[in-house]
């Protein structure tokens, strides 16, 4: 089912007063697309498959119909029990998701708790002994306390399922089924994807009953106010063109994406070596260093993020005015994610991808999926004409590729010149003041 989008206010929403009061203190005044169609069949009980890219709302299309249920309901949870769960692949959207419930929340008398791995499972278990309203968490260490027994699921009456694409791209099914079958059957739930590959359809049809779906965006879309461009470069320069990159003007708050963990942190070292302040967020850090370098990029105290593909999902961070895919996905929907990280919440920005001679696949997956051409700057110090000028993969044998070259200039490579801004142009600035912006980034 795909409902046509009217504009509404969240007061003709019908949700509870609290939660309406909650949403204006945030002045969120015109839900989002995919709010605006979600809620009103949340709040009838539905199952519901929910289709919409990153940074256009999601986390509040099931957060509010959520809090109005059991804000009216009066079920308790029981000790180590609770009445809703929110699944989700990453501790850092964990966090996330917990926040916003606990904004949107602040009016109701409503009882939350955060489980993730990565850290002391002490504090969780306690937080979970008398019984929580709401619990967000990773399924790892979801199903580890309940083998433990220090949780019960057979209360839940609400089940979320979010980043669902995400979640089995990082294997997490088996865990999954485990957990819906924890759950009882007579549970209301929902499942929310970026993207909807066979396999999500699939898991739909297990554990949706007759499910509401919801799409606003076609599939593996990228918004409009991202102005994506390509680079194509020799893989040994890499290091050197990101460098002058970063050293322009504009580039205020850039989340950079390497492929390995490893990757990331020589690009750390390399940039600070070039005086470059910059951290980096994947795997192998603990979650005190991931929260950490996530602090101060927040506060503008680094304002260079390298980050593996964990930070691609989830992460919302205000301000990001640039995304650069260092390396190329292999998967072109993790390009949409990454370059989502940025134009969130009515801003525009800039998304960067630096393409090698083994990368021209990549980029021919990326713009086929997201159906259009990704525009070409050639007007850089170290562009790479053979790399140019390779066949994309499926073309003709030996077909060029043309780059159409920008006027604005670097300059020769390893010269002292006044550089023509070009790559860190400021992007478009917010469309809507604070007063009358949607929920978008939530």
């Amino acid at each position: 089912m795909l409902m046509e989008s009217t504009t509404v206010g969240f007061d003709a929403l019908n949700l509870a007063d609290p939660i309406c009061r909650a949403v204006r203190g945030e002045k969120y005044d015109t839900p989002t697309p995919i709010q605006q169609q979600a809620i009103p069949h949340l709040l009838q009980g539905r199952d519901l498959l929910g289709c919409a890219q990153t940074g256009t709302g999601k986390t509040a299309a099931f957060a509010l119909p959520i809090l109005h249920r059991l804000s009216e309901g009066h079920q308790a949870s029981g000790s180590k029990g609770a009445r809703a769960l929110v699944l989700t692949p990453t501790r850092e959207l964990a966090s996330q998701i917990s926040d916003s419930f606990r904004v949107y929340g602040r009016h109701l008398n409503l009882k939350q708790a955060l489980v993730y791995g990565g850290v002391s499972p002490k504090p969780q278990i306690t937080a979970l002994r008398r019984g929580v309203d709401i619990l967000v968490a990773t399924p790892g260490r979801l199903i580890d306390l309940y083998q433990q027994g220090c949780l019960r699921l057979d209360k839940i009456e609400v089940l979320v399922l979010d980043e669902a694409d995400r979640m089995l791209d990082m294997g997490f099914l088996p865990d999954i089924k485990k957990i819906y079958g924890m759950t009882p059957e007579n549970r209301q739930s929902m499942l929310f994807s970026a993207t909807l590959p066979d396999d999500i359809l699939r898991l739909t049809k297990h554990f949706l009953k007759d499910p509401v779906r919801v799409s606003v965006d076609p599939p593996a879309s990228t918004v409009d106010r991202i102005d994506q461009r390509v680079l194509f470069v020799d893989r040994e320069n890499k290091g050197a063109l990101l460098e002058s990159v970063l050293q322009g003007d504009g580039i205020e708050r850039a989340l950079v994406f390497s492929r390995t963990k490893h990757g990331a942190n020589r690009i750390v070292k390399n940039l600070s070596k070039a005086r470059i302040k910059a951290d980096s967020i994947h795997g192998n850090k603990s979650q005190a260093a991931r929260m950490e370098a996530l602090r101060k990029f927040r506060a503008g105290k680094v304002r260079v993020l390298v980050a593996t593909d964990i930070a691609s999902r989830g992460l919302d961070v205000e301000g990001i005015t640039h995304v650069i895919n260092y390396e190329l996905p292999n998967e072109a929907e993790s390009y949409v994610h990454r370059v989502g990280r940025t134009a969130r919440a009515g801003a525009a920005g800039v998304a960067l991808s630096f393409c090698d001679a083994g990368e021209r696949g990549y980029l021919h997956n990326i713009e086929r999926t997201i159906n259009r051409t990704v525009t070409v700057v050639a007007d850089h110090p170290y562009h790479s004409e053979s790399v140019a000028s390779r066949p994309k993969r499926g073309n003709t044998a030996g077909r060029k590729f043309s780059s159409k070259r920008n006027s604005n200039s670097y300059g020769k490579p390893g010269k002292n010149q006044n550089r023509k801004k070009y790559f860190s142009a400021k992007p478009g600035k917010r469309t809507r003041s604070r007063s009358s912006r949607s929920a978008v980034s939530s």
